[in-house]
């Protein structure tokens, strides 16, 4: 089998609107500090630029959930496959996912951090596939709306390949 990769997003308009995302955080938190919480592996290229633009203090810590394996379907269990280094009670989280799709990762770290203590939590993602939804999530912050197709590229990958790729491609399986 092979994958053919076709242009969703260029990097272009992904810096353009990671640097408005960051504008728009800092605004936001302005005068307070703020722990974003990048959900590893696939939100690490997007949390990372987002956080260079983003010009309140920053602790940045990292998480690992599991919701995939090596399908292209979320099995709906999620699992913290890597918890963070550091305490959140007390502390404004940005949680920073690449795709939110079911809803179930957010929806479930989202709990977690509030039983964690967090004086508040909000969410941001780079991208966003409400058709998929299974439970709701209030997103902050959203870089794009996509449609239900699988993608890859700026951290997100298929069977761990693509995350380097510098845009938003979809994946056509052949």
């Amino acid at each position: 089998m092979s994958e053919k990769i076709s242009t969703m997003i260029p990097e272009e308009d992904l810096d353009k609107r990671i640097r408005e995302l960051g504008e728009q955080i800092s605004k936001d938190y302005e005068g307070q500090e703020l722990t974003v919480v990048c959900i590893l592996k696939g939100a690490a290229t997007f949390a990372c630029e987002l956080a260079k633009r983003i010009t309140v203090p920053v602790i940045m810590d990292y998480m690992a959930t599991s919701s995939y394996g090596s399908g292209t379907v979320s099995t709906g269990e999620v699992k913290i496959k890597k918890d963070l280094d550091l305490p959140v009670e007390g502390r404004n989280v940005l949680i920073v996912e690449d795709i939110i799709d079911s809803g179930n990762t957010l929806n479930y770290l989202t709990s977690v951090f509030k039983e964690r203590g967090v004086k508040s939590i909000r969410l941001c993602t780079m991208l966003d596939k409400p058709d998929r939804r299974e439970v709701d999530v209030d997103v902050d912050y959203t870089g794009f709306t996509i449609p239900d197709a699988f993608v890859v590229g700026y951290g997100l990958d298929y069977d761990q390949k693509y995350r380097n790729l510098p845009f938003i491609g979809v994946v056509e399986l052949s």
